[in-house]
């Protein structure tokens, strides 16, 4: 078997590092006490993230999954049931915060729509209509765009709206984790408003495929967002001269459009597998699931191969990403092909 001297990194977009341009832009960051006076740097990049989601304001957080606990903390009371597709990141990648911390009761909803993506009756049948005082309360609508475990699937601008109005023809509040928004929006080649609107709280990250180190970003009322920075300092997620990280998500912003060439090259990668008789789902944005019998294993032998990947929801996962370009993709077809 080859034993390959480098390693083509694939497991997620998250091991992006930022380059001479970025790392100048922090170095030369304006900066100031973000907790006691709102750090300049920071307050300019949460303000150009609220006007591009079409938003009052915004608040900078260390990690999407802070941003989805601040979120859901905000919207649950304690023993509150919440609905969120089945696989999401707020079910089962953060640690059980949703109930820990916001003390909320999670539901999962089915892909019916599908991948990633229920239907819009379902959330309808799924929170009900109001009960007698002992009855389960419902009272939030989770959303994904684009879900990670489904493959990066996309929801539309008028899959999305027919979703909200659902949510709210049952009172619920509506929350989207938008880690990957930004890839949702340039497949589509749709604004990214348009995949937003009619939400109370939208999480977007800057630290997966626009390449910046560490960040995400709350987006909300003003209202809502002075709350939401009074739990981050409760949670520890306040920064002092926050302004050298918020630098690199500024110029992160710049480069949404670069996404699509991540999208080429998860096609390219996924075309080439099904070349090669894997069971591989055309992907919609950066993300190649691949259905295999063992994919502890598979990744395995691909570690062996100097091939990074991940097992996700039963099935192994590629990621593509700024730091992975065309020729690293035909070099892990090529050392496939050899083997």
């Amino acid at each position: 078997m080859l034993v390959a001297h480098r390693t083509i990194d694939l497991r997620s977009d998250t091991i992006t590092r930022p380059d001479s341009v970025m790392r100048k832009a922090m170095a030369d960051a304006e900066v100031g006490d973000d907790v006691l006076d709102h750090d300049p740097t920071m307050a300019a990049l949460e303000e150009a993230v609220a006007g591009l989601l079409g938003f009052e304001s915004a608040l900078w957080v260390p990690s999407g999954s802070m941003g989805n606990i601040i979120a859901l903390m905000l919207h649950l009371q304690r023993g509150d049931r919440f609905l969120a597709p089945e696989h999401a990141h707020v079910l089962g990648s953060e640690l059980g915060t949703a109930a820990w911390l916001a003390g909320g009761m999670p539901d999962a909803l089915p892909h019916d729509a599908g991948p990633g993506r229920p239907l819009a009756s379902t959330v309808r049948a799924k929170a009900g209509g109001a009960g007698p005082y002992f009855s389960l309360r419902t009272t939030l609508l989770s959303l994904e765009n684009t879900h990670n475990f489904a493959g990066g699937t996309v929801i539309g601008p008028d899959e999305w709206a027919e979703l909200v109005a659902a949510g709210r023809d049952c009172g619920l509040k509506v929350h989207l984790d938008g880690a990957r928004l930004w890839n949702a929006a340039v497949a589509l080649d749709v604004p990214i408003v348009s995949l937003a609107a009619g939400a109370d709280t939208v999480q977007v990250c800057l630290s997966k495929g626009l390449g910046a180190p560490v960040g995400s970003m709350l987006v909300s009322d003003s209202e809502r967002i002075h709350e939401a920075r009074r739990v981050r300092k409760m949670l520890g997620g306040g920064v002092r001269q926050g302004g050298v990280l918020a630098a690199a998500g500024l110029v992160a912003l710049d480069r949404i459009g670069d996404l699509a060439q991540d999208h080429a090259n998860a096609a390219t990668l996924a075309r080439g597998l099904r070349d090669r008789n894997w069971d591989v789902a055309e992907p919609e944005t950066n993300i190649v699931l691949a259905t295999v019998p063992d994919p502890v294993q598979t990744v395995a032998e691909l570690a062996e191969l100097g091939i990074a990947a991940v097992t996700v929801a039963g099935k192994v996962r590629f990621v593509t990403h700024r730091d992975v370009d065309a020729a690293d993709i035909s070099e892990v077809l090529e050392r496939l092909r050899r083997t």
